[in-house]
């Protein structure tokens, strides 16, 4: 006698209309199953949960000007969008190095370009720091690119998902590394350092006008959590600045994680190796576009480009930063603080 079938697990009950955990986020989580919903979500200026709106993709494109034949680098392949849409302008004959430091997304992100028509010979992913660009040209077989691209942005799959710690929309670890695998976590961070060094780190890195105060509360005890952190930070300042108004609190809480994502992850050290190779590995001729996302990363760009212009290195570059359409933001809120900036390889 033959069993019934089985019937398939129902799905995980919510309360409300909406799952609010991401977790639950079914709907968003498998954008190719539930278009509909995901259109909604996009609609309504949102990022569907886990997944990353490419910035300013139109701005990129005309600063750095693929064309067939050409070799770019993407510094920060991250969910691809700008990556597919370079490879796209490359064709034919062209190729694309994708490098990136998070083990978790990368090969996601490798899949679905391939499914996109892109195999070996065009396209190439990389486990690696953007620092490492000279070495990922070497094992590559080439010798300088003609496009470079750094978006130097967390993408909203790290930042969405709370068991990777970077938000602290949802209860999750104190993370906040990019590779998962190496390093010391933010939680590691806060109990290692002295509150003079940790209030350095959030005047340096996020330029947080309270950060002796914040310093002081986050070394009062141990902090495992990103609701923990967010928590405290929170009612110290409420309650210890005067007139402080919850915005201006919440900015501050934001500034923080900002701030020891930085020192977690040695990002301005990454950059600046990545700056101090970057004429090396741009052909003559070449077009390079940084975005940024603070002023931190911005300003150090704006300063090598200038050197490198004044030094002959660089044939020109931007004199002012470009930000995201009206439209762009409206319809991607994480596009606001984006700021663009090229530059030109000199031919000589």
């Amino acid at each position: 006698m033959s069993l019934p079938p089985a019937r398939p697990p129902r799905r995980k009950r919510y309360a409300g209309n909406n799952p609010r955990a991401f977790a639950d986020k079914y709907k968003e989580l498998q954008p190719e199953k539930y278009r509909a919903d995901v259109q909604k979500v996009l609609a309504s200026g949102k990022t569907p949960a886990g997944t990353h709106r490419p910035i300013m993709v139109a701005e990129v494109l005309e600063w750095l000007r693929p064309a067939p034949g050409e070799i770019a680098v993407d510094c920060t392949l991250g969910g691809g969008g700008h990556a597919r849409a370079i490879l796209e302008r490359l064709q034919p004959g062209g190729r694309l190095i994708g490098l990136d430091v998070d083990p978790i997304e990368l090969p996601r992100t490798e899949a679905a370009l391939r499914s996109a028509g892109f195999g070996p010979d065009t396209f190439v992913a990389r486990h690696t720091n953007f620092a490492g660009i000279a070495q990922a040209l070497t094992v590559e077989g080439v010798k300088a690119a003609d496009v470079i691209l750094a978006d130097l942005g967390v993408s909203s799959m790290q930042l969405d998902n709370p068991a990777r710690g970077f938000t602290y929309k949802e209860p999750g670890p104190l993370d906040m590394r990019m590779n998962p695998a190496r390093g010391e976590t933010a939680a590691s961070l806060l109990a290692r350092i002295d509150e003079g060094e940790l209030a350095r780190i959030l005047t340096e890195h996020a330029d947080e006008p309270h950060s002796a105060l914040i310093a002081r509360t986050l070394k009062a005890q141990p902090i495992g959590t990103t609701n923990l952190l967010e928590r405290l930070v929170r009612t110290r300042l409420m309650a210890d600045v005067p007139g402080a108004q919850l915005p201006d609190v919440k900015m501050s809480v934001r500034r923080t994680l900002q701030a020891l994502r930085i020192a977690v992850n040695g990002e301005f050290q990454a950059l600046d190796a990545l700056l101090r190779a970057l004429p090396e590995c741009l052909a003559p001729g070449g077009r390079v576009v940084f975005l940024t996302f603070h002023s931190g990363e911005d300003r150090r760009v704006k300063k090598a480009f200038q050197a490198g212009v004044r030094e002959g290195i660089y044939r020109d570059a931007a004199r002012r930063v470009i930000q995201s359409t009206m439209e762009e933001t409206r319809a991607n809120r994480r596009a606001s603080s984006a700021k663009l900036r090229w530059a030109v390889r000199a031919r000589e």
